[in-house]
């Protein structure tokens, strides 16, 4: 039997188990996270630390009176042993929930809605994918890190709703190390690995690595013509993602795109973005039981849909629709625009070609102001070609200029960029994004 049939029929056990176990008017959730791990470690292109993991665990919700508790439990794997740690965590829930005041914002999705999706897409063997990785490194000193395998989400409720996804994905990301201390970041991620896909990468980011072997250039404060890589621009999404697009922001007005959903300010008609569920890594429902379905965030520069999760729903008087309680996205995806790879540097002719931003935060945020730092393989360019590596400089501007009065193009290619986060499980996060052509971009120092 597979790993992830004995996942599945493990859940449906402990799912019928808690259905006989619970006691009017008592009601239940039960969430499953689970993940079969390859991790691979390298450092100066050697393998440094190689295993794997394998892990699963439930969080359990009782709910009772408009009260509710939670409580997330580690499995062994042993079916006995789990339902008895199942079983002594519904009856430490049953003795919490009295203490607890009655919740205002609960509110729980009573439809019997069912879901299965099973991603089989295959994966690589390790062993030869490490030795791709170790060919194509020969010479270079390189850092990075590989994590790939199948990772499972499930969901019940005592309503009868039903959830199970499973999805295979893979993602090195990596670093290569010029001599001088200098550095191209990248990374190779996806469903589907290609021994071609991964070479190209590879390519790239040693092209780069060459150009690092020149004299720095120092740039003076001032506004400088710019391309953002998909990698630096998924920098910039990931800050408007933190409250952006979240219905409480919204309605509370802390929202770094307020002015976008008030109608005072819009972006570029090039610029249409999704939160796309569907064939993610996402599964397509939320820890809170409610089904996810596929959002238009925004249309042609106008804002679209807004994250809605159920206690933002139960205090604004929303329909939820499945975001975490964080509502943030976690499967964007940025239509493509018609600028085709080939043609960048010579489009960008004059300015600066930036492959990665660092440490950003806010500087106005209500104008959706950021500031941050280049880093990693930013380069000069000069009639389309590039002349030199620049030093680290900090920039600051508007999302509103950025990807709207002076976003020119968008790159026909995008790139799959998969969160490498490892903190307790793998993240399911990821984000589909092309490059950006800008105008200007304004660097302060």
């Amino acid at each position: 039997m597979s790993i992830s049939k004995r996942q599945s029929d493990a859940f449906n056990v402990m799912v019928n188990w808690l259905r006989d176990s619970v006691r009017e008017p008592e009601q239940f959730t039960l969430s499953y996270a689970a993940e079969t791990s390859a991790f691979v470690r390298f450092n100066h292109a050697k393998v440094r630390q190689a295993g794997q993991v394998q892990q699963a665990n439930v969080g359990l919700k009782l709910i009772n009176d408009g009260r509710h508790a939670d409580l997330q439990i580690t499995l062994s794997g042993d079916q006995e042993a789990d339902l008895q740690r199942l079983a002594e965590g519904l009856q430490q829930l049953r003795e919490t929930l009295p203490l607890l005041p009655q919740d205002p914002y609960l509110l729980l999705n009573h439809n019997s809605w069912q879901s299965t999706h099973v991603q089989a897409h295959p994966l690589p063997d390790t062993e030869d994918v490490v030795g791709q990785i170790c060919a194509a490194a020969e010479g270079l000193d390189l850092v990075g890190f590989y994590a790939a395998g199948p990772i499972s989400r499930g969901f019940a409720s005592s309503a009868g709703a039903f959830g199970w996804h499973e999805a295979n994905s893979f993602n090195f990301d990596f670093s290569l190390f010029h001599e001088n201390g200098e550095a191209v970041k990248a990374s190779y991620a996806g469903h589907d690995w290609s021994d071609e896909g991964f070479a190209r990468r590879f390519a790239q980011a040693r092209e780069q690595l060459e150009f690092l072997g020149r004299p720095l250039r120092t740039l003076a404060p001032g506004q400088y013509r710019a391309y953002l890589a998909p990698a630096a621009l998924e920098e910039i999404m990931g800050m408007l993602s933190w409250g952006g697009f979240s219905a409480q922001s919204i309605a509370s007005k802390s929202s770094p795109l307020q002015k976008l959903y008030v109608g005072d300010q819009a972006f570029s008609p090039l610029v249409s973005l999704d939160e796309k569920v569907s064939e993610s890594l996402s599964p397509a429902f939320s820890a809170e039981g409610y089904p996810r379905s596929d959002l238009r965030l925004i249309i042609e520069g106008r804002a679209g849909d807004q994250l809605v999760g159920s206690r933002s729903a139960a205090e604004y008087g929303l329909a939820a629709n499945g975001a975490g309680g964080g509502e943030m996205p976690s499967a964007l995806n940025m239509a493509a625009g018609d600028l085709s790879q080939a043609e960048i540097l010579k489009q960008l002719g004059t300015g600066l070609y930036i492959s990665n931003l660092w440490y950003l935060n806010y500087s106005d945020q209500p104008a959706a102001r950021m500031t941050g730092m280049t880093r990693f393989a930013t380069f000069w360019v000069e009639n389309g070609e590039i002349q030199a590596p620049v030093s680290t400089m900090r920039f600051d501007d508007s999302a509103y200029n950025l990807l709207g009065s002076q976003l020119e193009a968008l790159t026909t290619e995008r790139e799959l960029l998969l969160s490498a986060s490892t903190y307790s499980q793998r993240n399911t996060s990821s984000a589909l994004l092309p490059g950006a052509l800008v105008s200007r971009l304004t660097l302060t120092l």
